[in-house]
């Protein structure tokens, strides 16, 4: 592939609900570019950028995959982002990359949930788009229904350029509503098109659309408004300088339609981005930091290089692949840039443009344009490579925090030791992936955005690294607090045939507010315990709240305030006022009123506005508090507090509730009791356990 200059690059982020057809519409790009010898597809296994075996497998996309393309002098990164939401972190932080975008909506079900959230992306990245309705040859699919569908989430803005000829299973071409010609397809799929007149039972909607087309376009332009009143129409060179210039600054978004196991519309598609939508040249400029100051910069080949990581993989074979986006200069083959956030200089040999799983080498890369290279030695997502002359950051992408943990156990002493190691290249690939050692419950963690995804990510450890695991339901980190007060003394004597031991103190406990944790107070006057056993009476306290009193939760939440006590001056130590301490605490249990802490969660759910009473339903059945609902659209938005665990399989009940049209995310917001029925059921399981561990000891 040879290089490409900035205005003749386009950056395209293909984007939509998952199975809606997005990498089926890459791979009919692909094949009619001439960038594949065949068309590839989804049901076999062999698309150039779904080649990962869990995408393979399970037939969707996991995480972005790139290929680039070339088609009428210019080149196309095509960036095929996945359209789950537990994958949505993925999609973000690679969209970012993009100059414009292609909505992918699905004939059969127009707009859903995760398609209104990856507009809103766009949105937010100020992203040029058009979109695509595919699956136009699908029983039950109409283009008409889908389009009322995008109108009534998108707006007017969103215009057809395109009417099908043809429905469902006889889809076989598209009216071009600029041109005003018919393009008729063979149904094996080779993608070309004969260009033919508009069928007659096609002639007046084509000819309403064409007059709406040409209206909205004209709205958008003084001279081209005046041309219209004046003419009643607009020439077809007017319409499309009219309709780039406006979709350029996303005032008009095109309509066209796509079927990629036919191949049906892909040329006509290509040729919308190549001659309509922006090139990093046409793209407000980037806003970085130098030196702690905002700048902007512009993709020019003048400036100095600088590339910004948005994607990093971890081949078993090729070890740790980089994907950048050159924000200015141009990068060449064995170039040394900085690495300002983690302080080292890579030499970036080898570089080269993405298709699948395959690198390209080329020579250089121009602004704008998008690489890859390998084995760069501490360069993450997020980095900013930069000549050394000019250090600047480009701000990384924020992303949501995961909303399930589970539990991680390898099977095996050599899986054990391999975990941790195969784990950190998993989450250098995978930013939305966490993995920690839970404090309290000493459990190994991982965490990421849904079940499947943390699924995912064990059966990846398997594959390619060999390193077998266990997943359960992680342990809750219930907590303990007291509700009453208690003033108790604590006394331990104990004498021996040498030196004895003695220690008294007595306590006032109280409870302290939520977050509060632990306050100690030494309130002794009179010396009648010495300043040296002060901090063995808080250590006594402190460690035997760690261990709990009701079920073996940590203690938090409380007040002791030591007031008075005894010592000896010969048996006194202190270890002795660590043990009287710990005493005074058992015996302060039983006046204030000890009860369970359990952590509660902020939920938010997302699906479709039918499934609402189901959802909140659902919720109020697992203990759950409604904090607010809203509604965008179709999409029906409910956010509750929920007990941590009521929230273990959700999941799973979700998918079922909506049919796999819901999503969710939770993050901790703060403890509160347990009411007593489940508090009863916690402390006999721990009494259970501590049981059944006494008895191991004992055989």
């Amino acid at each position: 592939m040879k290089n490409y200059e900035t205005k003749d690059i386009r950056n395209v982020g293909i984007a939509g609900h998952g199975h809606c057809g997005k990498t089926s519409v890459v791979a009919g790009l692909l094949f009619a570019a001439g960038a594949t010898s065949r068309l590839t597809r989804v049901d076999e296994g062999n698309t150039v950028t779904d080649y990962d075996d869990e995408e393979i497998q399970r037939k969707l996309t996991i995480s972005t995959s790139l290929a680039a393309i070339e088609w009428k002098k210019t080149k196309i990164n095509l960036l095929d982002t996945p359209g789950f939401n537990m994958f949505v972190n993925d999609a973000r932080a690679t969209l970012i990359a993009a100059d414009a975008a292609v909505v992918v909506v699905d004939g059969t079900t127009g707009v859903e949930p995760l398609t209104e959230k990856m507009w809103g992306i766009a949105d937010e990245f100020e992203l040029p788009r058009a979109l695509v309705i595919t699956k136009l040859d699908r029983d039950r699919s109409s283009f008409e229904r889908t389009l009322d569908s995008i109108h009534g989430r998108f707006g007017r803005a969103a215009v057809p350029i395109q009417i099908p000829i043809g429905r469902e299973k006889d889809f076989k071409g598209i009216v071009d509503l600029i041109r005003m010609k018919a393009y008729l397809y063979t149904p094996d799929g080779d993608g070309k098109a004969r260009e033919a007149e508009i069928p007659a039972d096609y002639a007046e909607q084509a000819k309403t659309a064409h007059e709406e087309l040409v209206e909205l376009v004209a709205e958008g332009k003084d001279d081209l408004m005046e041309e219209f009143f004046e003419k009643g129409t607009l020439p077809e060179e007017h319409i499309v300088t009219g309709l780039t210039e406006e979709m350029r600054e996303m005032r008009v978004f095109p309509v066209v339609c796509v079927c990629g196991p036919h191949n049906i519309g892909s040329d006509h598609l290509l040729d919308l981005i190549s001659d309509a939508f922006p090139s990093p040249a046409d793209r407000p400029p980037v806003k970085l930091t130098l030196n702690g100051a905002d700048v902007e910069r512009r993709y020019s080949d003048t400036e100095p290089a600088a590339a910004y990581v948005f994607k990093t993989t971890a081949d078993p074979f090729a070890g740790r692949i980089t994907y950048f986006k050159v924000l200015s200069g141009c990068v060449r083959n064995d170039a040394n840039l900085v690495n300002g956030a983690r302080n080292t200089t890579e030499r970036l040999a080898h570089i080269g443009v993405p298709f699948g799983k395959t690198i390209v080498p080329v020579n250089e890369l121009h602004a704008g344009d998008i690489g890859a290279v390998a084995k760069l030695r501490e360069t993450l997502t997020g980095d900013t490579l930069t000549d050394k002359s000019s250090p600047v950051v480009f701000p990384p992408v924020k992303l949501a925090e995961p909303s399930i943990a589970f539990a991680v156990e390898a099977k095996s002493r050599n899986d054990e030791d391999r975990m941790g190691n195969a784990l950190h290249k998993l989450l250098e690939e995978d930013l939305s992936l966490r993995f920690y050692r839970d404090p309290q419950t000493k459990e190994f963690l991982i965490a990421g955005t849904g079940q499947q995804h943390v699924e995912i990510a064990v059966s990846r450890l398997k594959r390619r690294y060999a390193v077998d695991v266990t997943l359960k339901a992680p342990k809750i980190p219930y907590r303990e607090t007291i509700r009453g007060t208690a003033d108790v003394q604590g006394r331990h004597k104990k004498q021996t045939g040498g030196h004895g031991q003695f220690g008294d103190c007595w306590i006032r406990m109280e409870p302290l507010p939520r977050g509060g944790r632990f306050e100690f107070v030494n309130d002794i006057f009179g010396g009648s315990i010495p300043k040296n056993y002060i901090p063995a009476v808080e250590k006594g306290i402190v460690e035997t709240a760690e261990r709990g009193y009701l079920a073996g939760y940590p203690m938090v939440d409380f007040k002791v305030t030591v007031y008075d006590g005894s010592y000896h001056d010969v048996d006194s130590s202190e270890l002795a006022f660590k043990l009287a301490a710990r005493k005074a605490f058992r015996n302060a249990m039983q006046t204030a009123r000890p009860t369970l802490l359990e952590p509660i969660m902020n939920v938010e759910v997302q699906a479709p506005v039918e499934f609402a009473g189901d959802l909140m339903g659902d919720l109020n059945g697992r203990r759950g508090r409604i904090a607010g609902m809203d509604t965008q659209g179709a999409t029906q938005i409910v956010r509750a507090q929920v007990p941590m665990a009521e929230m273990l399989n959700y999941q799973n009940d979700l998918t079922s509730i909506t049919q796999g049209r819901g999503a969710f995310s939770m993050e901790f917001d703060h403890y509160d009791y347990v009411p007593q029925l489940q508090a009863d059921k916690i402390i006999a399981a721990a009494k259970a356990a501590r049981t059944g561990e006494e008895e191991l000891e004992e055989e």
